[in-house]
């Protein structure tokens, strides 16, 4: 598994299971997705993601 690819991965599991919480447990949880979401969209203008660097020095492969 490439850091790539857990990009993709790791957020949309995080906004599914947000939503499910937030139809289920408490509206509380759509703030967490709003933040994953604001979050990419930030990461596509600067190329900063926190996620990326956290899984580069876990030792994942980048490609």
């Amino acid at each position: 598994m490439s850091v790539k690819r857990l990009m993709r991965i790791i957020p949309g599991l995080f906004v599914t299971i947000s939503v499910i919480l937030g139809l289920t447990v408490s509206k509380w949880w759509f703030a967490f997705t709003l933040f994953v979401g604001l979050n990419l969209f930030q990461s596509g203008f600067t190329n900063f993601c926190p996620l990326e660097i956290f899984l580069k020095k876990m030792g994942i492969p980048e490609e």
